[in-house]
């Protein structure tokens, strides 16, 4: 992670782009509001709408994306050649109940919570567009960049997909985003060159055969045994024919067939997730996993029908962006304030536009000190400490007056 701390001026030179205590503030308040408020997936309408007045009183001129839902925005004009970078937030919630207690923010809607920390993501890169329009307009903004507020990330295969469909990524030669971690503390960022999630697909198996009685299933397709043994013997196939550090896995969450003990069905359905580590055998998967399930089903004679659904393919990390974001907090917390990060196997569709152009995540601390919770993403009682939006704004801030 150092081999770019030669972008970083020298030490004693002052980087602009701080966020001030005003707008420190405006943006918590921000904050609560979208926690308050959360929305799912292309259904993030109040969202969409307080994020595009907050621009536009900043006499900027945010984009609706085609669905309805997220913006663009450019700080600066583009001058059709120079590569933008780009600062991506997500802004949709989760489908569960907020189980906080005894905080003014709680979800005020039922069965909805910012439990990922979107609404954090998302007013970091408001918060730095902010601060980067007031640098833009006193000439300190070496190029522009653009704002990007995806959708839907929350909903396979990410809403990501769609955004870079509409266009989202002309002119943008690079793009930074950041994530909430609750196992690190504010203050930090975790950074990691190379794959920092993994590959999350979905995968629906339908088998059928004749049926019959339980006395005779030498004359038929003895459809329970073959479920079972796709079930069983498809993830421990597959483990022998995949590099084992790819780490590809099917692991099944629900297996229904029959209605009686004494008839063999004539239809069986399995439904689980493919994760993979490695990007490479990702782009594999799916037709690894359609020949290891023909050939398990084959054995007894089922007929199959697999519906592979692809979700997201892992971040993989940049080097160049890494070393950015590296020297871009470095010149605003410190080197002590970087540590280093693990892949982790949940899914994240960021990693769509890294098919398309460099780019990287860094994991934003958010555990506030000496809080001995042990909170974690995608609970009713997710939190961060508000800090962390400062952070955010100046780690963003930093990086694109570095990204020169």
């Amino acid at each position: 992670m150092n081999q770019l701390k030669s972008r970083a001026p020298h030490a004693e030179a002052v980087l602009p782009g701080a966020l001030p205590d005003d707008l420190r503030a405006e943006l918590i308040a921000f904050r609560r509001d979208l926690h308050m408020h959360p929305e799912l997936g292309n259904q993030e309408f109040r969202t969409t709408a307080a994020i595009k007045a907050r621009l536009e009183k900043a006499g900027l001129e945010p984009q609706v994306l085609p669905g309805g839902t997220g913006l663009v925005c450019d700080v600066g004009e583009w001058d059709g050649v120079t590569p933008m970078l780009a600062l991506r937030g997500d802004i949709d919630a989760l489908p569960i109940p907020d189980t906080k207690e005894g905080v003014p923010y709680r979800s005020t809607v039922p069965d909805r919570a910012h439990a990922c920390g979107h609404d954090v993501h998302t007013t970091c890169v408001l918060g730095a567009g902010l601060v980067l329009s007031d640098l833009d307009r006193q000439g300190l903004l070496p190029r522009p960049v653009r704002l990007l507020f995806q959708p839907a990330e929350e909903v396979l295969p990410g809403g990501a997909a769609d955004a870079v469909a509409a266009g989202v990524l002309e002119g943008v030669g690079r793009i930074i985003g950041v994530h909430c971690d609750p196992k690190v503390d504010v203050g930090r960022i975790g950074l990691r060159i190379g794959p920092i999630t993994s590959a999350c697909d979905r995968v629906e198996v339908s088998l059928d055969g004749p049926g019959g009685h339980t006395a005779r299933p030498h004359l038929t397709t003895d459809l329970v045994t073959a479920a079972a043994r796709v079930a069983t013997d498809v993830p421990a196939l597959l483990a022998r024919r995949v590099d084992a550090r790819a780490g590809l896995a099917v692991t099944w969450g629900r297996l229904q067939t029959g209605h009686a003990p004494n008839v063999i069905p004539q239809h069986a359905e399995l439904s689980g997730t493919v994760r993979c580590l490695d990007l490479e055998s990702w782009r594999q998967a799916p037709d690894l996993v359609q020949e290891a399930i023909d050939e398990v089903a084959g054995m007894y004679r089922a007929k199959t029908v697999v519906d592979y659904v692809r979700g997201v393919p892992p971040v993989v990390n940049e080097a160049e962006t890494i070393g950015l974001l590296d020297a871009a907090m470095t010149i605003r917390r410190g080197s002590y304030a970087i540590e280093d990060t693990e892949q982790s196997l949940g899914g994240e569709d960021f990693s769509w536009y890294l098919e398309k152009i460099p780019g990287a995540m860094a994991r934003l601390g958010v555990r506030a000190p000496g809080d001995t919770r042990g909170l974690d993403l995608h609970r009713g009682n997710f939190d961060v400490d508000e800090e962390a939006i400062t952070v955010g704004v100046e780690l963003f801030t930093a990086a694109a007056l570095l990204d020169a």
